[in-house]
Protein backbone atom coordinates (compact mmCIF):
# COMPACT_ATOMS: atom_id res chain seq x y z
CA UNK A 1 0.00 0.00 0.00
CA UNK A 2 2.83 2.39 0.76
CA UNK A 3 3.71 2.32 -2.93
CA UNK A 4 0.56 4.37 -3.48
CA UNK A 5 2.32 7.37 -2.02
CA UNK A 6 5.40 7.22 -4.20
CA UNK A 7 4.09 9.15 -7.23
CA UNK A 8 2.60 12.48 -6.18
CA UNK A 9 1.96 13.72 -9.75
CA UNK A 10 -1.60 14.92 -10.08
CA UNK A 11 -4.16 16.28 -12.52
CA UNK A 12 -6.93 18.02 -10.75
CA UNK A 13 -10.59 18.82 -11.42
CA UNK A 14 -13.78 18.93 -9.40
CA UNK A 15 -17.41 18.71 -10.53
CA UNK A 16 -19.86 18.72 -7.62
CA UNK A 17 -22.50 16.05 -7.18
CA UNK A 18 -25.84 16.82 -5.59
CA UNK A 19 -26.08 13.84 -3.23
CA UNK A 20 -23.91 14.27 -0.13
CA UNK A 21 -22.44 11.05 1.23
CA UNK A 22 -23.63 10.31 4.74
CA UNK A 23 -20.40 9.69 6.52
CA UNK A 24 -18.94 10.57 9.85
CA UNK A 25 -20.41 11.69 13.18
CA UNK A 26 -19.40 15.18 14.22
CA UNK A 27 -16.87 13.98 16.77
CA UNK A 28 -14.62 12.78 13.95
CA UNK A 29 -15.85 14.99 11.15
CA UNK A 30 -14.24 15.07 7.74
CA UNK A 31 -12.35 18.34 7.26
CA UNK A 32 -13.89 20.67 4.72
CA UNK A 33 -11.28 22.88 3.05
CA UNK A 34 -12.40 26.38 2.17
CA UNK A 35 -11.74 25.59 -1.47
CA UNK A 36 -9.40 23.53 -3.59
CA UNK A 37 -6.35 25.00 -5.31
CA UNK A 38 -6.42 22.53 -8.17
CA UNK A 39 -9.66 23.95 -9.54
CA UNK A 40 -7.97 27.33 -9.89
CA UNK A 41 -10.30 29.10 -7.50
CA UNK A 42 -9.02 31.87 -5.32
CA UNK A 43 -8.72 30.55 -1.78
CA UNK A 44 -10.40 32.54 0.98
CA UNK A 45 -7.71 33.77 3.33
CA UNK A 46 -7.63 34.40 7.05
CA UNK A 47 -7.95 38.13 6.25
CA UNK A 48 -11.45 37.55 4.87
CA UNK A 49 -12.74 35.77 7.98
CA UNK A 50 -13.88 38.33 10.55
CA UNK A 51 -14.67 35.55 13.05
CA UNK A 52 -11.07 34.30 13.20
CA UNK A 53 -9.65 34.52 16.70
CA UNK A 54 -6.86 37.10 17.26
CA UNK A 55 -4.37 34.34 18.14
CA UNK A 56 -5.11 32.38 14.97
CA UNK A 57 -4.87 35.53 12.87
CA UNK A 58 -1.40 36.31 14.24
CA UNK A 59 -0.20 32.78 13.52
CA UNK A 60 -1.69 32.83 10.01
CA UNK A 61 0.13 36.10 9.28
CA UNK A 62 3.42 34.49 10.32
CA UNK A 63 2.77 31.46 8.08
CA UNK A 64 2.33 33.71 5.05
CA UNK A 65 5.31 36.01 5.72
CA UNK A 66 8.06 34.11 7.54
CA UNK A 67 10.66 31.99 5.72
CA UNK A 68 10.84 28.25 6.56
CA UNK A 69 14.03 28.84 8.57
CA UNK A 70 12.49 31.68 10.56
CA UNK A 71 9.11 30.06 11.11
CA UNK A 72 9.65 28.08 14.36
CA UNK A 73 11.32 31.05 16.08
CA UNK A 74 8.65 33.47 14.82
CA UNK A 75 5.87 31.20 16.07
CA UNK A 76 7.46 30.74 19.49
CA UNK A 77 8.08 34.47 19.89
CA UNK A 78 4.31 35.11 19.87
CA UNK A 79 3.91 33.39 23.22
CA UNK A 80 0.69 31.84 21.95
CA UNK A 81 -0.18 28.45 23.38
CA UNK A 82 -1.22 26.25 20.42
CA UNK A 83 -4.30 24.72 21.98
CA UNK A 84 -6.30 22.37 19.69
CA UNK A 85 -8.92 25.00 18.80
CA UNK A 86 -6.29 27.48 17.58
CA UNK A 87 -4.36 24.80 15.66
CA UNK A 88 -7.57 23.76 13.89
CA UNK A 89 -8.40 27.38 13.03
CA UNK A 90 -4.98 27.98 11.51
CA UNK A 91 -4.99 24.77 9.48
CA UNK A 92 -8.45 25.52 8.06
CA UNK A 93 -7.05 28.74 6.61
CA UNK A 94 -3.75 27.31 5.35
CA UNK A 95 -4.77 25.23 2.33
CA UNK A 96 -2.90 27.70 0.13
CA UNK A 97 0.31 27.45 2.22
CA UNK A 98 0.99 23.73 2.40
CA UNK A 99 4.67 23.76 3.39
CA UNK A 100 4.17 26.43 6.04
CA UNK A 101 1.17 24.51 7.40
CA UNK A 102 3.29 21.34 7.78
CA UNK A 103 5.97 23.26 9.69
CA UNK A 104 3.33 24.89 11.86
CA UNK A 105 1.76 21.51 12.64
CA UNK A 106 5.14 20.10 13.70
CA UNK A 107 5.77 23.12 15.89
CA UNK A 108 2.33 22.85 17.50
CA UNK A 109 2.74 19.08 18.01
CA UNK A 110 6.00 19.63 19.85
CA UNK A 111 4.18 21.88 22.30
CA UNK A 112 1.22 19.62 23.02
CA UNK A 113 -0.70 16.71 21.52
CA UNK A 114 -2.76 17.69 18.47
CA UNK A 115 -6.43 16.74 18.24
CA UNK A 116 -7.74 14.02 15.95
CA UNK A 117 -9.52 16.72 13.94
CA UNK A 118 -6.27 18.65 13.50
CA UNK A 119 -4.62 15.47 12.19
CA UNK A 120 -7.51 14.98 9.76
CA UNK A 121 -7.16 18.56 8.60
CA UNK A 122 -3.48 17.97 7.99
CA UNK A 123 -4.16 14.84 5.95
CA UNK A 124 -6.80 16.66 3.94
CA UNK A 125 -4.56 19.68 3.37
CA UNK A 126 -1.71 17.48 2.10
CA UNK A 127 -4.01 15.45 -0.11
CA UNK A 128 -5.73 18.46 -1.64
CA UNK A 129 -2.30 19.89 -2.48
CA UNK A 130 -1.19 16.65 -4.14
CA UNK A 131 1.41 15.85 -1.48
CA UNK A 132 0.41 12.21 -1.30
CA UNK A 133 3.69 10.83 0.08
CA UNK A 134 3.56 13.26 3.00
CA UNK A 135 -0.15 12.46 3.38
CA UNK A 136 0.62 8.78 3.94
CA UNK A 137 3.42 9.67 6.35
CA UNK A 138 0.80 11.56 8.36
CA UNK A 139 -1.60 8.61 8.20
CA UNK A 140 1.04 6.25 9.53
CA UNK A 141 1.75 8.71 12.35
CA UNK A 142 -1.98 8.89 13.10
CA UNK A 143 -2.08 5.09 13.36
CA UNK A 144 0.70 5.19 15.95
CA UNK A 145 -1.12 7.96 17.82
CA UNK A 146 -4.36 5.98 17.72
CA UNK A 147 -6.35 8.80 16.10
CA UNK A 148 -7.13 7.28 12.70
CA UNK A 149 -10.84 7.28 11.86
CA UNK A 150 -13.24 6.90 8.99
CA UNK A 151 -12.99 10.66 8.45
CA UNK A 152 -9.32 10.30 7.55
CA UNK A 153 -10.04 7.86 4.75
CA UNK A 154 -13.02 9.81 3.45
CA UNK A 155 -10.64 12.73 3.02
CA UNK A 156 -8.11 10.53 1.18
CA UNK A 157 -10.83 9.25 -1.18
CA UNK A 158 -11.74 12.82 -2.10
CA UNK A 159 -8.15 13.91 -2.59
CA UNK A 160 -7.25 11.02 -4.89
CA UNK A 161 -10.44 11.28 -6.93
CA UNK A 162 -10.18 15.04 -7.40
CA UNK A 163 -6.60 14.44 -8.57
CA UNK A 164 -7.87 12.00 -11.20
CA UNK A 165 -6.36 9.02 -9.38
CA UNK A 166 -9.46 6.90 -8.85
CA UNK A 167 -7.57 3.60 -8.82
CA UNK A 168 -5.51 4.78 -5.85
CA UNK A 169 -8.68 5.84 -4.05
CA UNK A 170 -10.04 2.33 -4.52
CA UNK A 171 -6.74 0.81 -3.34
CA UNK A 172 -6.97 3.00 -0.24
CA UNK A 173 -10.40 1.52 0.50
CA UNK A 174 -8.95 -1.97 0.13
CA UNK A 175 -6.25 -1.38 2.79
CA UNK A 176 -8.35 0.46 5.37
CA UNK A 177 -8.58 -2.58 7.59
CA UNK A 178 -4.77 -2.80 7.73
CA UNK A 179 -4.83 0.59 9.40
CA UNK A 180 -7.42 -0.48 11.94
CA UNK A 181 -10.48 1.11 10.28
CA UNK A 182 -13.12 -1.37 9.17
CA UNK A 183 -14.52 -0.68 5.65
CA UNK A 184 -18.29 -0.58 5.87
CA UNK A 185 -21.24 0.81 3.91
CA UNK A 186 -20.41 4.35 5.06
CA UNK A 187 -16.91 4.02 3.65
CA UNK A 188 -18.28 2.45 0.47
CA UNK A 189 -20.73 5.30 -0.05
CA UNK A 190 -18.07 7.90 0.65
CA UNK A 191 -15.83 6.44 -2.04
CA UNK A 192 -18.73 6.13 -4.50
CA UNK A 193 -19.59 9.77 -3.90
CA UNK A 194 -15.97 10.90 -4.32
CA UNK A 195 -15.67 9.06 -7.65
CA UNK A 196 -19.04 10.26 -8.96
CA UNK A 197 -18.12 13.87 -8.18
CA UNK A 198 -15.73 13.73 -11.12
CA UNK A 199 -16.68 14.05 -14.77
CA UNK A 200 -17.58 10.82 -16.55
CA UNK A 201 -16.33 8.55 -13.76
CA UNK A 202 -19.60 6.88 -12.73
CA UNK A 203 -18.63 3.74 -14.67
CA UNK A 204 -15.56 3.39 -12.45
CA UNK A 205 -17.74 3.89 -9.38
CA UNK A 206 -20.07 1.20 -10.71
CA UNK A 207 -17.15 -1.21 -11.27
CA UNK A 208 -16.14 -0.74 -7.63
CA UNK A 209 -19.78 -1.13 -6.54
CA UNK A 210 -20.18 -4.39 -8.46
CA UNK A 211 -17.04 -5.82 -6.85
CA UNK A 212 -17.70 -4.73 -3.28
CA UNK A 213 -21.48 -5.29 -3.01
CA UNK A 214 -20.92 -9.01 -2.42
CA UNK A 215 -18.93 -8.15 0.72
CA UNK A 216 -20.77 -5.03 1.92
CA UNK A 217 -24.51 -4.76 1.44
CA UNK A 218 -25.39 -1.47 -0.30
CA UNK A 219 -28.06 0.78 1.17
CA UNK A 220 -30.38 3.35 -0.39
CA UNK A 221 -27.64 5.99 -0.33
CA UNK A 222 -25.37 3.73 -2.39
CA UNK A 223 -27.95 3.61 -5.17
CA UNK A 224 -28.80 7.29 -4.89
CA UNK A 225 -25.14 8.23 -5.42
CA UNK A 226 -24.89 6.04 -8.53
CA UNK A 227 -28.21 7.25 -9.90
CA UNK A 228 -27.12 10.86 -9.54
CA UNK A 229 -23.93 9.97 -11.37
CA UNK A 230 -25.90 8.39 -14.23
CA UNK A 231 -28.17 11.43 -14.26
CA UNK A 232 -25.18 13.76 -14.60
CA UNK A 233 -23.84 11.66 -17.47
CA UNK A 234 -27.25 11.05 -19.07
CA UNK A 235 -26.82 7.25 -19.13
CA UNK A 236 -30.39 6.00 -19.42
CA UNK A 237 -29.67 2.28 -19.66
CA UNK A 238 -27.38 2.21 -16.62
CA UNK A 239 -29.86 4.33 -14.65
CA UNK A 240 -32.68 1.87 -15.40
CA UNK A 241 -30.57 -1.13 -14.40
CA UNK A 242 -29.37 0.54 -11.19
CA UNK A 243 -32.88 1.63 -10.26
CA UNK A 244 -34.23 -1.86 -10.86
CA UNK A 245 -31.60 -3.36 -8.58
CA UNK A 246 -32.32 -0.72 -5.95
CA UNK A 247 -36.01 -1.61 -5.83
CA UNK A 248 -35.15 -5.32 -5.48
CA UNK A 249 -32.57 -4.78 -2.73
CA UNK A 250 -34.02 -1.97 -0.60
CA UNK A 251 -37.64 -1.75 -1.74
CA UNK A 252 -39.72 1.42 -1.77
CA UNK A 253 -39.38 4.10 0.87
CA UNK A 254 -40.31 7.81 0.80
CA UNK A 255 -36.96 8.55 2.46
CA UNK A 256 -35.19 7.48 -0.75
CA UNK A 257 -36.49 10.51 -2.62
CA UNK A 258 -33.10 11.75 -3.85
CA UNK A 259 -32.63 8.46 -5.71
CA UNK A 260 -36.12 8.63 -7.24
CA UNK A 261 -35.60 12.26 -8.27
CA UNK A 262 -32.31 11.43 -10.01
CA UNK A 263 -33.75 8.45 -11.87
CA UNK A 264 -36.88 10.24 -13.06
CA UNK A 265 -34.91 13.32 -14.09
CA UNK A 266 -32.61 11.10 -16.17
CA UNK A 267 -35.65 9.74 -17.99
CA UNK A 268 -37.16 13.16 -18.63
CA UNK A 269 -33.89 14.69 -19.80
CA UNK A 270 -33.38 11.66 -22.06
CA UNK A 271 -36.71 12.33 -23.82
CA UNK A 272 -38.39 9.37 -22.12
CA UNK A 273 -41.13 11.32 -20.38
CA UNK A 274 -43.63 8.53 -21.12
CA UNK A 275 -41.49 6.13 -19.10
CA UNK A 276 -41.18 8.66 -16.31
CA UNK A 277 -44.96 9.00 -16.14
CA UNK A 278 -45.36 5.22 -15.84
CA UNK A 279 -42.91 5.17 -12.94
CA UNK A 280 -44.69 8.11 -11.33
CA UNK A 281 -47.93 6.15 -11.35
CA UNK A 282 -46.17 3.22 -9.65
CA UNK A 283 -44.54 5.53 -7.11
CA UNK A 284 -47.87 7.10 -6.32
CA UNK A 285 -49.21 3.67 -5.41
CA UNK A 286 -46.16 3.09 -3.19
CA UNK A 287 -46.59 6.47 -1.46
CA UNK A 288 -43.22 7.51 -2.90
CA UNK A 289 -44.27 10.28 -5.25
CA UNK A 290 -41.50 12.90 -5.64
CA UNK A 291 -41.83 16.40 -4.28
CA UNK A 292 -41.87 19.92 -5.61
CA UNK A 293 -38.17 19.94 -6.48
CA UNK A 294 -38.45 17.11 -9.00
CA UNK A 295 -41.58 18.43 -10.69
CA UNK A 296 -40.12 21.91 -10.96
CA UNK A 297 -36.94 20.54 -12.58
CA UNK A 298 -38.88 18.18 -14.85
CA UNK A 299 -41.15 20.95 -16.08
CA UNK A 300 -38.14 23.15 -16.73
CA UNK A 301 -36.62 20.40 -18.88
CA UNK A 302 -39.88 19.81 -20.78
CA UNK A 303 -40.29 23.53 -21.40
CA UNK A 304 -36.78 23.66 -22.87
CA UNK A 305 -37.72 20.66 -25.04
CA UNK A 306 -40.93 22.47 -26.06
CA UNK A 307 -42.86 19.34 -25.03
CA UNK A 308 -46.19 20.76 -23.98
CA UNK A 309 -48.10 17.47 -24.11
CA UNK A 310 -45.94 15.78 -21.48
CA UNK A 311 -45.57 18.98 -19.48
CA UNK A 312 -49.36 19.12 -19.05
CA UNK A 313 -49.43 15.47 -17.92
CA UNK A 314 -46.65 16.11 -15.37
CA UNK A 315 -48.46 19.23 -14.23
CA UNK A 316 -51.69 17.34 -13.59
CA UNK A 317 -49.86 14.63 -11.62
CA UNK A 318 -48.11 17.30 -9.56
CA UNK A 319 -51.27 19.24 -8.73
CA UNK A 320 -53.21 16.03 -8.18
CA UNK A 321 -50.67 14.96 -5.56
CA UNK A 322 -51.39 18.08 -3.51
CA UNK A 323 -48.36 20.16 -4.51
CA UNK A 324 -49.14 23.84 -5.01
CA UNK A 325 -47.48 25.58 -7.97
CA UNK A 326 -46.44 29.21 -7.66
CA UNK A 327 -46.97 32.10 -10.08
CA UNK A 328 -43.62 31.56 -11.82
CA UNK A 329 -44.51 27.93 -12.55
CA UNK A 330 -47.97 28.87 -13.78
CA UNK A 331 -46.56 31.48 -16.14
CA UNK A 332 -44.01 28.96 -17.41
CA UNK A 333 -46.65 26.34 -18.24
CA UNK A 334 -49.00 28.95 -19.71
CA UNK A 335 -46.18 30.23 -21.89
CA UNK A 336 -45.42 26.70 -23.09
CA UNK A 337 -48.98 25.78 -24.03
CA UNK A 338 -49.45 29.17 -25.70
CA UNK A 339 -46.30 28.61 -27.76
CA UNK A 340 -47.91 25.37 -28.89
CA UNK A 341 -51.30 27.04 -29.57
CA UNK A 342 -53.05 25.03 -26.85
CA UNK A 343 -55.53 27.74 -25.94
CA UNK A 344 -57.89 25.46 -24.00
CA UNK A 345 -55.20 24.47 -21.50
CA UNK A 346 -53.99 28.06 -21.30
CA UNK A 347 -57.44 29.13 -20.13
CA UNK A 348 -57.67 26.13 -17.82
CA UNK A 349 -54.45 27.08 -16.05
CA UNK A 350 -55.51 30.72 -15.88
CA UNK A 351 -58.81 29.78 -14.27
CA UNK A 352 -57.36 27.33 -11.74
CA UNK A 353 -54.36 29.32 -10.58
CA UNK A 354 -56.37 31.65 -8.36
CA UNK A 355 -57.60 28.64 -6.37
CA UNK A 356 -53.98 27.93 -5.45
CA UNK A 357 -53.19 31.48 -4.42
CA UNK A 358 -51.22 32.27 -7.59
CA UNK A 359 -52.96 35.30 -9.00
CA UNK A 360 -52.41 36.06 -12.70
CA UNK A 361 -50.18 39.00 -13.53
CA UNK A 362 -49.50 41.03 -16.67
CA UNK A 363 -47.37 38.25 -18.14
CA UNK A 364 -50.10 35.64 -17.61
CA UNK A 365 -52.68 37.70 -19.45
CA UNK A 366 -50.42 38.94 -22.22
CA UNK A 367 -49.17 35.46 -23.16
CA UNK A 368 -52.74 34.25 -23.62
CA UNK A 369 -53.76 37.45 -25.42
CA UNK A 370 -50.83 37.02 -27.80
CA UNK A 371 -51.81 33.39 -28.43
CA UNK A 372 -55.39 34.39 -29.27
CA UNK A 373 -54.14 37.05 -31.67
CA UNK A 374 -51.65 34.69 -33.32
CA UNK A 375 -54.44 32.17 -33.90
CA UNK A 376 -56.82 34.90 -35.15
CA UNK A 377 -59.44 34.15 -32.49
CA UNK A 378 -61.28 37.44 -33.05
CA UNK A 379 -64.24 37.02 -30.73
CA UNK A 380 -62.23 35.34 -27.95
CA UNK A 381 -59.53 38.01 -28.15
CA UNK A 382 -62.13 40.77 -27.89
CA UNK A 383 -63.67 39.26 -24.79
CA UNK A 384 -60.25 38.59 -23.30
CA UNK A 385 -59.13 42.19 -23.85
CA UNK A 386 -62.13 43.30 -21.80
CA UNK A 387 -61.18 40.82 -19.07
CA UNK A 388 -57.59 42.07 -19.01
CA UNK A 389 -58.50 45.67 -18.43
CA UNK A 390 -61.32 44.72 -16.05
CA UNK A 391 -58.68 43.05 -13.87
CA UNK A 392 -56.58 46.22 -14.11
CA UNK A 393 -53.76 44.78 -16.18
CA UNK A 394 -52.40 46.40 -19.31
CA UNK A 395 -51.82 44.72 -22.67
CA UNK A 396 -48.34 45.27 -24.02
CA UNK A 397 -47.89 47.81 -26.85
CA UNK A 398 -46.87 45.03 -29.25
CA UNK A 399 -49.96 42.99 -28.37
CA UNK A 400 -52.14 46.05 -28.88
CA UNK A 401 -50.67 46.68 -32.33
CA UNK A 402 -51.10 43.03 -33.34
CA UNK A 403 -54.65 43.01 -31.96
CA UNK A 404 -55.59 46.15 -33.93
CA UNK A 405 -54.39 44.51 -37.15
CA UNK A 406 -56.28 41.30 -36.36
CA UNK A 407 -59.53 43.08 -35.50
CA UNK A 408 -59.49 45.04 -38.76
CA UNK A 409 -58.70 41.87 -40.71
CA UNK A 410 -61.43 40.04 -38.80
CA UNK A 411 -64.12 42.65 -39.57
CA UNK A 412 -64.31 44.01 -36.05
CA UNK A 413 -63.16 47.63 -36.44
CA UNK A 414 -65.09 48.70 -33.35
CA UNK A 415 -62.83 46.55 -31.17
CA UNK A 416 -59.78 48.04 -32.87
CA UNK A 417 -61.10 51.52 -32.07
CA UNK A 418 -61.69 50.47 -28.45
CA UNK A 419 -58.10 49.28 -28.09
CA UNK A 420 -56.69 52.45 -29.65
CA UNK A 421 -58.74 54.71 -27.42
CA UNK A 422 -57.73 52.61 -24.39
CA UNK A 423 -54.08 53.08 -25.31
CA UNK A 424 -54.50 56.86 -25.56
CA UNK A 425 -56.41 57.12 -22.33
CA UNK A 426 -54.01 54.93 -20.36
CA UNK A 427 -50.76 56.06 -22.03
CA UNK A 428 -49.76 52.62 -23.24
CA UNK A 429 -46.44 53.65 -24.76
CA UNK A 430 -44.98 53.58 -27.34
CA UNK A 431 -47.95 54.34 -29.55
CA UNK A 432 -46.34 54.47 -33.00
CA UNK A 433 -46.76 50.85 -34.08
CA UNK A 434 -50.40 50.70 -32.99
CA UNK A 435 -51.14 54.13 -34.48
CA UNK A 436 -49.87 53.14 -37.92
CA UNK A 437 -51.62 49.77 -37.78
CA UNK A 438 -54.82 51.59 -36.86
CA UNK A 439 -54.57 54.06 -39.78
CA UNK A 440 -53.81 51.29 -42.27
CA UNK A 441 -56.78 49.32 -40.99
CA UNK A 442 -59.11 52.27 -41.52
CA UNK A 443 -57.56 52.83 -44.96
CA UNK A 444 -58.22 49.25 -46.00
CA UNK A 445 -61.86 49.67 -45.01
CA UNK A 446 -62.16 52.98 -46.88
CA UNK A 447 -63.43 54.85 -43.81
CA UNK A 448 -62.01 58.20 -44.89
CA UNK A 449 -63.86 60.47 -42.46
CA UNK A 450 -62.64 58.55 -39.45
CA UNK A 451 -59.24 58.13 -41.06
CA UNK A 452 -58.79 61.89 -41.41
CA UNK A 453 -60.03 62.55 -37.89
CA UNK A 454 -57.78 59.99 -36.22
CA UNK A 455 -54.76 60.96 -38.34
CA UNK A 456 -55.13 64.64 -37.43
CA UNK A 457 -55.46 63.73 -33.78
CA UNK A 458 -52.30 61.66 -33.96
CA UNK A 459 -50.38 64.50 -35.59
CA UNK A 460 -51.64 66.92 -32.96
CA UNK A 461 -50.30 64.52 -30.32
CA UNK A 462 -47.01 64.32 -32.24
CA UNK A 463 -47.36 60.58 -32.71
CA UNK A 464 -45.03 59.46 -35.49
CA UNK A 465 -46.79 58.37 -38.67
CA UNK A 466 -44.54 56.39 -40.97
CA UNK A 467 -43.84 57.50 -44.51
CA UNK A 468 -45.15 54.16 -45.79
CA UNK A 469 -48.41 54.81 -43.93
CA UNK A 470 -48.73 58.25 -45.53
CA UNK A 471 -48.23 56.65 -48.94
CA UNK A 472 -51.07 54.26 -48.14
CA UNK A 473 -53.29 57.16 -47.06
CA UNK A 474 -52.46 59.07 -50.25
CA UNK A 475 -53.46 56.11 -52.37
CA UNK A 476 -56.79 55.73 -50.54
CA UNK A 477 -57.72 59.45 -50.58
CA UNK A 478 -56.69 59.98 -54.20
CA UNK A 479 -58.53 56.84 -55.24
CA UNK A 480 -61.79 58.59 -54.35
CA UNK A 481 -61.27 60.87 -57.34
CA UNK A 482 -62.93 63.74 -55.53
CA UNK A 483 -61.45 67.16 -54.89
CA UNK A 484 -62.42 67.07 -51.22
CA UNK A 485 -60.70 63.75 -50.66
CA UNK A 486 -57.49 64.98 -52.31
CA UNK A 487 -57.66 68.24 -50.33
CA UNK A 488 -58.12 66.24 -47.12
CA UNK A 489 -54.97 64.24 -47.82
CA UNK A 490 -52.97 67.30 -48.88
CA UNK A 491 -53.91 68.97 -45.61
CA UNK A 492 -52.76 65.92 -43.68
CA UNK A 493 -49.57 65.75 -45.72
CA UNK A 494 -48.62 69.36 -45.00
CA UNK A 495 -49.34 68.87 -41.32
CA UNK A 496 -47.30 65.65 -41.30
CA UNK A 497 -44.28 67.33 -42.94
CA UNK A 498 -44.27 70.13 -40.38
CA UNK A 499 -44.92 67.95 -37.34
Amino acid sequence: MEAIAENPNSRLSVVPLKHPPQVIPSSSQTPQPPSQPHVQRRLPTYIENPELSPEAKILCEILTTASPEELPTALSSTGINPVPEIVEEVLKHSYGSCSAAVNFFRWAGAKQKCSAYAWNLMVDLLGKNGSFEEMWDAIRSMKKEGVLSMATFVSVFGSYCSAGRVNEAVMTFDVMDKYGVEPNVVAMNSLLSAICHENNQTSKAFEFFERIKTKIAPDADSFAILLEGWEKEGNLMKAKNTFGEMVIRVGWNPQNMSAYDAFLTTLVRGSQADEAIKFLQVMKGKNCLPGFKFFSNALDILIKQNDSAHAVLFWDIMVGSGLVPNLIMYNAIIGLVCDNNDIDNAFRFLDEMVFYGAFPDSLSYNMIFQCLIKNKKVREAGRFFVEIIKNEWTPTPSNCAAAIRMFFDGDDPEMAVEIWEYMLKNCVLPLEESANAFLIGLSNMGRLTELRRFAENMLDRRIVIYESTMEKLKHVFYKEASRSARDAYDHLSRKWKTS
